[in-house]
């Protein structure tokens, strides 16, 4: 039953689920030398991967927002851990009961907020391999394959997304990827290479200086349509960021960056590093990273990319020219987790020469040492956290699994639904699009004030058929419709914009009868 529902989603998933089944056998081999009770397990697991399957596949019959009030669950749970074991069948009941019904259903073709979440049948079964085996893998040596299938991951990838071979590591250069568990960490890590590498070039020049006086006129510049975690970054590097103004298409250009740096340095302040955003969260602008790439590679800054969403296009020929300048950019990053099929966390992050963030990040205590340094990244320098999941097995799935044809049609699909949804707007004089809907996200509003797209906003959400967010530019409020969910076809799209109108008609309405 289990491989007939999984065989909807993609023709190639049949392999990933009898992979599951192997596994789930073997694991009941094992409990059964072991003289535990196998078919306990076994039954456990056959019954969640058809309680997971029969919940994705029948996803559209859910509300995709929930209708519970904050603290919700604590009157449906005890107030201590049970002494004793529970039954499987207890805690399988209490799913719908007590976690469901919290539940935003971002896998739902009626989500539209935010941006995709991406998952997959095959990251799902890599998931599980990988919660299997369980290693830690911060050295080469506490789980090689570990390293070795993500330094392997990274340029399979990289070349799918045609980045310029001294971001990889098969180059034979400096160059290569790492697996972060988020763009946020990406921005963070490259904002701390970006700082060690500037102290360590400003004292040269400067030798007296303290690491606290140079710091102290540090200064990074990024879009103001950069995400918060850019701006965040900069709080948590101790550092001053400005977010410059963006031109008529929302994008930041490099005079504005150069123009920034010369008042900077007019100041006696010293410019270190710049985030270049491809695909806005607000609107999916991109910043010119060509214009910008010159500027920070004259002035000597560290340029890095923020194409946490918009990235995933890239393996798309047609979509690279929104990357153009990239081979400017000292580090890149975008997450497979939100548009690529793979599950959370996978944000991968290329370094044209990592040394500095290894630096930043080195500190080698005797039992992490191994005699193999040096021959193979230890990632533990090369992120926030010491410990890491084996993550690159999910790539590894699937991207074996799906193969790049069948990635590449899914993000087409998206793109063709959005521009669906573009039509659909522009069909109806009373709405109007806010931004270029270039990939999957379309920008949109009720022709009329704030207030009364904040109003429709209200309606939407609240009657829970669909789900969307706002987002603001220039104190112009605007709703964001984000193509999401891999279940996701055209039929959605017209029943997302059936329920849009709907609710329009019902706040002009009311409107009309308040004047």
């Amino acid at each position: 039953m289990i491989t007939c529902v999984l065989l909807r989603a993609y023709n190639s998933d049949h392999y990933a689920i009898e992979q599951f089944e192997i596994l789930i056998n073997r694991i009941f081999e094992y409990c059964r030398k072991r003289e535990m009770d196998p078919d306990s397990f076994k039954d456990f697991a056959k019954e969640m991967a058809e309680y997971v399957t029969n919940y994705l596949e029948n996803i559209r019959d859910r509300r995709v927002l929930p209708t519970v009030e904050p603290g919700y669950m604590k009157p449906l749970l005890p107030s201590e851990a049970p002494q004793a074991p529970e039954s499987w069948k207890d805690v399988m009941a209490d799913i719908e009961k007590i976690i469901m019904p919290g539940v935003t259903h971002w896998h739902s073709p009626k989500f539209h907020a935010y941006f995709p979440t991406a998952q997959s049948y095959p990251a799902i079964v890599a998931d599980m391999l990988s919660g299997a085996i369980a290693c830690i893998g911060f050295t080469w040596i506490a789980s090689p394959a570990c390293t070795e299938l993500e330094v392997i991951m990274l340029d399979w990838l990289g070349k799918m997304l045609d980045l310029p071979k001294e971001f990889l590591a098969c180059s034979g250069g400096k160059g290569g990827g790492v697996i972060q568990g988020t763009a946020s960490e990406a921005t963070l890590v490259a904002l701390l290479g970006a700082k060690a590498r500037k102290i360590r070039q400003v004292k040269e020049q400067h030798p007296e200086w303290t690491d606290n006086e140079i710091v102290g006129k540090l200064v990074a510049y990024g879009s103001c349509q950069s995400h918060s975690s850019v701006e965040r970054a900069g709080l948590l590097g101790g550092v001053k960021f400005r977010l410059l103004e963006v031109d008529s298409k929302y994008k930041l250009r490099g005079e504005t960056l150069m123009e920034a740096i010369r008042k900077d340095k007019e100041q006696g302040l010293i410019p270190f590093y710049a985030v270049a955003t491809l695909g806005t969260t607000c609107s999916c602008a991109f910043d010119r990273l060509d214009e910008m790439g010159v500027v920070a590679n004259r002035e000597n800054v560290w340029l890095h990319v923020d194409a946490a969403y918009a990235g995933s296009a890239f393996i798309c020929p047609e979509f690279r020219y929104l990357m153009k300048g990239v081979e400017l950019a000292d580090s890149f990053n975008f997450n497979p987790h939100k548009w690529m099929l793979v599950n959370f966390d996978c944000s991968t992050m290329w370094l044209k020469d990592p040394t500095y963030v290894i630096n930043a990040f080195n500190v080698d205590p005797l039992y992490l040492k191994h005699d193999m340094q040096g021959s193979a990244p230890d990632y533990r320098h090369w992120q926030i956290p010491l410990g890491r999941r084996f993550r690159a097995l999910k790539l590894w799935f699937v991207l074996r699994i799906y193969g790049v044809e069948n990635l590449q049609k899914f993000i087409r699909s998206h793109v063709n639904q959005a521009h669906e949804f573009e039509t659909l707007v522009l069909s109806d004089p009373r709405f109007e699009i806010i931004a270029q809907v270039i990939l999957g996200l379309v920008c949109f509003r009720l022709k009329g004030s704030n207030d009364l797209n904040e109003t429709l906003l209200k309606k939407i959400n609240g009657a829970g058929n669909i789900h969307l967010v706002p987002s603001k530019i220039n104190d112009m409020y605007f709703l964001r419709f984000a193509i999401c969910s891999r279940f996701s076809e055209s039929k959605d799209i017209q029943s997302s914009w059936k329920e849009i109108k709907l609710r329009a008609d019902e706040v002009l309405a009311e409107q009309s009868v308040s004047k």
